[in-house]
């Protein structure tokens, strides 16, 4: 597995390009007034208390893992601050996904793989007036993630527990969605099975955000599949996210981009 995100980091490096690279408005726009421009001190200050808060909280909890599982992890009972520091969003990700939730500005938002919660402050503290839907499907994690939310005043959140093929069906009826963060089943199918259900929820300027998609073999075949749907117009490739958008008055392209 190293050997394989070496590997596929290097292909990435030799394929990427910066914003001189890229030749579409929308998307050179968003490289320099979004990926290139600063996070609000404030904002990541407060997202730095609220990391600091979870790396500080030794207590143990028994983990219910529905997914791909951990490459680190060899038991279910772990720490929560080990979890925030493995499995919690970096603060270069952070960062990111600061500014473009200041950049695009969504009212609503999902994410699906909550975690103790450091990823879904940062969507709640980009845009205190959107509505963030998390799913977790497990439990006592979620509950580390409540407890989080309710301490640091983040009120504009709602936490659904469940298995994802449950809840998920049930958040996505009748809805449509501005952002979607995909963060919670790192294997093929369960990610295209997402992608899928989703798609019903996207509007002309919707964003999917995909975590890890060079994480595995089989991670990166289910991007490729994404990126050739129908009514996916624009890819952008950081390597550790892939995002997507679905606006029909430009022409389908495919970027790799340095952030």
């Amino acid at each position: 597995m190293v050997w394989f995100k070496i590997r596929s980091f290097i292909a990435f490096l030799l394929a990427s390009t910066n914003r001189h690279g890229v030749h579409s408005p929308f998307v050179y726009d968003l490289v320099t007034k979004c990926f290139n421009s600063q996070a609000n001190p404030a904002k990541m200050k407060a997202i730095k208390g609220i990391q600091k808060s979870l790396y500080s909280n030794h207590n143990s909890i028994t983990i219910t893992d529905y997914g791909k599982g951990s490459s680190v992890f060899k038991s279910n009972e772990r720490k929560v601050s080990d979890i925030a520091k493995i499995a919690g969003i970096s603060k270069k990700r952070a960062k990111l996904l600061l500014r473009i939730v200041g950049y695009f500005n969504p009212k609503n938002i999902l994410e699906i793989g909550t975690s103790v919660g450091l990823g879904t402050s940062v969507l709640s503290i980009g845009n205190p007036e959107a509505e963030v839907i998390t799913l977790e499907g497990c439990g006592k994690t979620a509950e580390v993630a409540k407890e989080l939310f309710k301490t640091n005043h983040l009120n504009n959140i709602q936490l659904v527990v469940g298995n994802f093929n449950e809840t998920l069906p049930t958040v996505l009826k009748n809805k449509q969605f501005d952002l979607i963060y995909f963060d919670g089943n790192h294997q093929k199918s369960a990610t295209l099975q997402y992608f899928k259900l989703c798609l019903e929820t996207a509007n002309n300027n919707s964003i999917f955000i995909f975590d890890d998609i060079n994480w595995s073999p089989e991670m990166q075949m289910a991007w490729e599949e994404i990126k050739n749907h129908p009514k996916v117009i624009i890819t952008i490739n950081t390597f550790f996210w892939g995002m997507v958008f679905f606006r029909k008055e430009q022409k389908k392209q495919h970027f790799t981009i340095r952030v």
